[in-house]
């Protein structure tokens, strides 16, 4: 059994550390919570993807390792008949990587919760973007942004982190282009932290956090390549 303790979260500093995962907070409101603090520095963020926690709020900035975690299993993946009809259409020309900051700036203007994604989070994925961890797949229209989705890529595991869209199926076929992609690379983990009404549409299932962190394990052993 996870330990559900009393005490606050851990407080991080300028050291580079996180705590257990499996200790994380247990509350009322949201499950998962491992830490505050700390900053979102490049080496903190791959630190925190490859043990299992991810950043979700800047201001107080606070580290989530969620239980159950949710995921996308490649074999697991349903493309709907409608959908499966649109990308027969193929209505958008797909990208990647070549529209990064807009695409998450795409995501931080969503009128949901994506409005965590704050400007420091902009700045730090850019970063994170620059050093070659985190990617965006982006669907276009007559030579403008219409959709897209980015996440993070560390050995064989890739975290999704959000998505938009400003035109019918646009995130959708992008994110059918990734799942897609991420086979033929060779990843073996596919993250979303936690599954939504959309990512339910595509077959998102949840696991449990310990079974999670096992499966990260082996994901950092595989060199895949986005």
């Amino acid at each position: 059994m996870n330990p559900r303790p009393d005490s606050m979260p851990a407080i991080l500093d300028e050291r580079l550390w996180f705590p257990e995962p499996r200790k994380a907070l247990r509350l009322e409101f949201a499950d998962g919570l491992v830490a505050i603090g700390g900053d979102l520095s490049v080496e903190r963020l791959l630190l925190a993807y490859r043990s299992g926690i991810f950043p979700w709020t800047a201001d107080p900035l606070t580290w989530w390792s969620p239980d159950p975690r949710g995921v996308f299993e490649f074999d697991g993946f349903h493309v709907s008949r409608s959908l499966r009809q649109v990308l027969r259409r193929d209505p958008y020309e797909v990208r990647m990587d070549t529209a990064f900051r807009s695409v998450v700036e795409g995501c931080a203007s969503q009128p949901r919760p994506g409005s965590w994604i704050s400007g420091d989070f902009i700045r730090a994925y850019i970063r994170l973007h620059e050093a070659g961890y985190a990617h965006s797949v982006e669907s276009w229209r007559d030579g403008e942004l219409v959709g897209g989705i980015y996440g993070v890529a560390i050995g064989g595991l890739f975290a999704g982190e959000s998505m938009f869209h400003r035109a019918d199926h646009a995130s959708k076929v992008a994110l059918v282009r990734l799942w897609e992609h991420l086979r033929q690379r060779g990843f073996v983990l596919f993250d979303i932290q936690m599954v939504t009404h959309l990512t339910e549409q595509f077959g998102a299932v949840t696991i449990p956090r310990r079974d999670y962190l096992r499966r990260l394990k082996r994901a950092m052993a595989v060199r895949a390549c986005f």
